[in-house]
């Protein structure tokens, strides 16, 4: 898994560590620690996505997400490549990183990742189980395989892309319940970003 650069990597070590009292910077001892991998694992198993996602106290609810449908591109940019890998790139000047961390998780599908990184559970992001039930069903319609993540930020490639607009823009207001941030400090309508869906094989997912 691909986590991008030296600041992207202690992120992430962050968010595994912060809530478990056995790890340097972790709480207190007799703190409760967090659910294991098998644990989150086993969680996402009973969740069904994307609408399993109002089970989550944090999520938004959907009387809130009020970005427009909007109207369907003229010309989409995109293709192939599409946003590509952004955690293995700088984002101020655009180029790639000089050196990028690989972790290597003893994870038997792609999807699992967020279990063993104890990815989410802050602001609008979800918690892990979520994450892994929403991945495991892309995965399951769209070939979606995670290949980047670091600190607030996803980036999943996919083998399969939405066959008509219909369902591009089911997908689209999928993914805008699953990450607000990919329409309202994005692409700004579900039109927009479901015409994208059609023409890219990456897809990209930022929390703040």
């Amino acid at each position: 898994m691909i986590v991008g650069s030296d600041k992207d990597l202690r992120a992430i070590a962050d968010q595994f560590s912060i809530d478990d009292p056995t790890l340097p910077g972790g709480p207190a001892p007799g703190t409760r620690p967090p659910p294991s991998p098998a644990e989150i694992l086993k969680a996402a198993e009973g969740l069904h996505m994307p609408q399993d996602l109002s089970k989550w106290s944090g999520a938004v609810a959907e009387e809130d997400l009020r970005a427009p449908e909007g109207v369907w591109p003229a010309n989409v940019s995109g293709g192939d490549d599409g946003t590509g890998l952004t955690v293995a790139t700088d984002v101020l000047t655009n180029k790639p990183y000089e050196r990028v961390h690989i972790l290597l998780i003893p994870a038997r599908h792609g999807w699992e990742v967020p279990a063993y990184l104890r990815y989410g559970d802050w602001n609008a992001c979800p918690p892990a189980e979520y994450h892994v039930a929403m991945l495991r069903d892309w995965h399951a319609r769209y070939g979606a395989e995670l290949v980047g993540l670091n600190g607030d930020t996803m980036n999943v490639r996919v083998a399969r892309q939405p066959r008509d607009r219909a369902a591009a823009l089911a997908l689209a207001r999928e993914q805008y319940r699953y990450c607000p941030d990919v329409i309202e400090q994005g692409v700004e309508s579900v039109a927009a970003l479901a015409a994208g869906l059609m023409h890219e094989k990456w897809w990209f997912f930022w929390w703040d």
